[in-house]
């Protein structure tokens, strides 16, 4: 592997880690991070790894950006919950401003909401706070190397909800113009006999397309079709 090195870390018996020599010999590093405690803790695992300098840390996004504006760096790894800006806010800015460094994400959020929002402002990585020395630092060695990475986890999660989504998307389409009539009377308190009477039908009918409604919107109770209501403009 010409151009590869073991890298000698804390790991498994058995496990390696391969850095590119083709990358630079030092990385300068910002953490970010509004527990001191897991700062610390990046920097002890990654302690040995003489190549990742970490030139400063912040507690919040605001200290962050200003040391960025004011110095060198080539990798931002910042948590999501910060007071003041967060992490998604201060990925976005760095990017605008700085595209040329790199940001990895390193949080304990799994919302696929804002994993998108991350993705969206173009961040290179994000990996969960679980995850091991191997990951990060595999996390760090392909974004330096022109890469990204998203852990298996977070992809994963993503997959799921737009899953989900296109679920749901399928099911709002499959939903007959009497079934929203009636979805929307349920979300607003109507028995079924008070459906029945308002909409000239019988109540047999009623139960009816409420059970169809339920197996077509994939939820088990009427708290569920309300909440497939408001999650999908339905009650307008």
């Amino acid at each position: 592997m010409d151009g590869i090195i073991k890298l000698e870390s804390e790991l498994e018996e058995g496990t390696m880690v391969y850095i590119n020599l083709k990358l630079k010999n030092e990385l300068k590093i910002v953490i970010a991070d509004d527990h001191q405690m897991f700062i610390d803790g990046v920097r002890s695992l990654l302690k040995k790894e003489t190549r990742l300098k970490f030139v400063h840390e912040a507690l919040n996004g605001e200290d962050a950006l200003s040391y960025i504006r004011k110095n060198e760096v080539d990798l931002v790894v910042t948590d999501i919950s910060m007071p003041g800006m967060t992490g998604t806010e201060l990925t976005k800015l760095i990017k605008q401003e700085f595209p040329d460094i790199k940001v990895l994400v390193l949080t304990m959020f799994n919302d696929p909401a804002i994993i998108n929002d991350i993705l969206q402002s173009e961040a290179e990585g994000y990996i969960l706070k679980n995850t091991g020395k191997q990951e990060l630092l595999s996390a760090i060695n392909k974004i330096m190397d022109d890469g990204t990475y998203y852990s298996n986890e977070v992809m994963s999660l993503m997959l799921a909800h737009n899953r989900k989504k296109t679920a749901i998307a399928e099911a709002k389409e499959e939903l007959t113009v009497r079934e929203l009539e009636i979805l929307k009377l349920v979300c607003e308190e109507f028995t079924t006999a008070g459906i029945a009477e308002k909409l000239f039908i019988s109540p047999r009918t009623v139960e009816t397309h409420r059970k169809n409604i339920l197996e077509k919107t994939r939820s088990k109770t009427i708290v569920g079709l309300i909440k497939y209501a408001f999650e999908n403009n339905l009650m307008a």
